[in-house]
């Protein structure tokens, strides 16, 4: 059977990223055919009421009345105007000749203009007819491929827009992907079965119908998909799961119908569904009109062909999603995507073989300690790492290096973390004093308390869109769980900042509006999600993110709750902010020389890296 699958595969090869043939086949020709058809019909009826038809002896009689203008004569016919026609009457006459020696004379008598007409031959017409409907043809093929997709007419709406690539197109294997060891070895099992069937299942184990990968974007899922069919050397259908969505209703189930169609005369092969939330969203609450109506169509009919899909005949229905929570629960059910692969952003581990893979493409310094550059890219995902690298080598060739160093890579990951720098925004120096003071606030209690996430740098250089200085923290290594005061740690390294204005300067500003709005979420988290409040207890009132892709400390939708429980709740999250506060405070009066020292330098070259932060903090720190 292998190498049956083999010969099956060099049968059905494609060109590069082309899809299947679209001709516009008899359908065109026939609709061509009609309209003519109706068209010369109408001229024919409509013609009748200017054309008489006349028997030859009348036609005679009106020459010889002066009543005829001009005529036309040929073998099978003479056709002519009337001199003069009044209300309701023809203009043109027809007759059908007859054998008259005395024509042309009484003709020239009356001053009649004549002429003759060579009679067409009825194969010469066919031909010309064949002729005119293959060039039409070929313009109408030559135009509806030029056209951009979506508006090659009515002859390929219900077409799959799937693009096809063969094994030789697919250069990417799964050495190409790093970081995401564990879905890959999930993923080999489905290589092993389109390679040698019979071994796999000799067991009377089958391969799984469907794969669903799931997982935050830039985790690679498109890229492991692609990886597969290199592997496995079989052909790959690629599609969008908006690709099957249409206005007009049918249409998406009849692409899906001709998607599956097509990937059983390939088989083996593999048939790759992006984004497939697009297509495959639950039905629930929908009330079935309008473009919901099309779009249950189109999964119905998705379900369906899954349904009728033999595993045995080698195709592997692969879909990505990074919204798993809103498909249908008939999609993901065992029997149709039987696997669930989940990809979470790279460990330390991982993200440094991601980086061995991108900085291929670059040059980079021999010096280059990667494993540092993955330990401070904590949760980044694999195409955060494929900008980084990309940003750095930009960084590099900026500042006229032949080489991508370690250095470049810090501003670069400032500027993707942070933003670009506005150096050329201009603030008076009171602002610059009060900026100071407030970054090195949240750098004092960092240093101070001693946080797990490290003192990076600190600047007062404005960068995107709102700040005006910032202080950048890494986190040294990967962790899954925060301890209760670690959270709180968390909050009085976010309210230094406002402490440090309010001790310094004994007046407060508005640059604490986003250090305030994190450490309040985090707070009301500690009280409503975390059950870290002895005064609310363990009662949990917000409901919990969907799996997999909750952002930390993020707002959820509130549970129902008494109106003395909304007070308990509000009272303690003020009483841990509260308490952070103080606890910043205290901690900024114990090193007001390390601030002063270090807002001097600040102020003077504008931005303080880790080992100035280091050998000050040694010298003043307490």
């Amino acid at each position: 059977m292998a190498h049956n699958s083999k010969d099956k595969r060099n049968k059905n090869k494609m060109p590069t990223e082309t899809r299947p043939p679209r001709g516009f086949g008899g359908n065109f020709i026939i609709i061509f055919l009609v309209v003519t058809a109706i068209f010369y019909l109408y001229e024919y009826f409509n013609a009748r009421k200017y054309v008489e038809t006349l028997p030859y002896s009348q036609f005679i009689a009106n020459v010889n009345e002066g009543k005829v203008k001009e005529v036309i004569i040929s073998d099978t016919k003479i056709t002519g105007e009337f001199t003069d026609s009044k209300e309701n009457k023809a203009h043109f006459f027809l007759t059908v000749p007859v054998k008259d020696e005395h024509l042309i004379e009484t003709l020239q008598a009356k001053n009649v203009t004549f002429q003759g007409e060579v009679a067409s031959s009825f194969w010469g017409n066919i031909l010309s007819w064949i002729f005119l409907i293959y060039i039409l043809s070929l313009l109408w093929s030559l135009f509806s491929h030029k056209m951009p997709s979506g508006m090659q007419g009515i002859f390929s709406m219900t077409k799959s827009k799937a693009k096809v690539f063969v094994e030789k197109d697919i250069k990417t294997t799964f050495n190409d992907v790093a970081g995401i060891e564990d879905a890959k070895d999930e993923l080999k099992e489905i290589v092993q079965f389109l390679s040698n069937p019979k071994q796999f299942t000799r067991l009377g184990g089958r391969a799984p119908k469907g794969v669903l990968l799931v997982g935050p974007p830039g985790t690679g899922k498109t890229l492991l998909a692609r990886a597969l069919a290199g592997e496995a050397k079989v052909l790959f259908f690629s599609i969008n799961g908006s690709e099957f969505v249409e206005l007009y209703v049918g249409l998406g189930a009849a692409r899906v119908r001709d998607l599956f169609e097509q990937a059983r005369k390939a088989a083996p092969c593999i048939l790759f569904i992006d984004e497939i939330d697009a297509l495959g969203k639950s039905r629930m609450g929908h009330i079935g009109l309008g473009a919901n109506d099309e779009k249950e169509q189109t999964l119905n009919q998705l379900l369906a062909e899954m349904d009728g899909f033999d595993a045995s005949t080698g195709v592997i229905i692969l879909a990505a999603t990074n919204r798993p929570e809103v498909l249908d629960p008939a999609l993901v059910r065992s029997g149709r995507f039987d696997r669930q692969i989940l990809l979470h952003n790279p460990d330390q581990i991982g993200r440094e073989q991601i980086l061995k893979v991108h900085i291929q493409k670059i040059k980079a310094s021999p010096t280059l300690d990667l494993q540092k550059v993955a330990s401070i890219t904590s949760g980044f995902s694999g195409a955060d790492l494929a900008n980084l690298v990309n940003e750095a080598a930009i960084v590099a060739t900026r500042r006229g290096s032949k080489e991508v160093e370690e250095q470049d890579f810090s501003l670069a990951m400032e500027r993707i973390v942070a933003g670009p720098e506005q150096k050329k925004k201009c603030m008076n120096a009171d602002e610059k004093k009060r900026i100071a003071y407030h970054e090195l606030g949240h750098a004092t209690v960092s240093l101070s308390l001693k946080t797990q996430d490290k003192v990076h740098k600190v600047s007062i250089i404005p960068r995107g869109m709102g700040a005006l200085g910032y202080t950048i923290q890494r986190p040294m290594e990967d962790r899954y769980l925060a301890i209760q005061d670690d959270i709180l740690k968390k909050i009085c390294v976010l309210l230094g900042g406002r402490a440090s204005e309010k001790i310094y300067f004994n007046n407060i500003s508005t640059g604490a509006a986003d250090d305030l709005s994190k450490a309040t979420n985090i707070a009301r988290a500690m009280v409503t999600q975390y059950g870290m409040s002895e005064k609310v207890g363990l009662a949990i009132f917000d409901e919990q993110p969907a799996p997999m892709l909750n952002t930390p400390y993020q707002q959820y939708v509130t549970r129902p709750k008494s109106e003395m429980t909304s007070q308990f709740i509000d009272q303690e999250v003020r009483a841990i902010l509260d308490h952070c506060f103080k606890q910043a405070e205290h901690v900024l009066e114990l090193n007001k020389n390390f601030i002063n020292e270090e807002v001097v330098l600040l102020l003077k070259s504008e931005t303080l890296n880790e080992s100035e932060i280091a050998n000050a903090w040694k010298k003043y720190g307490v």
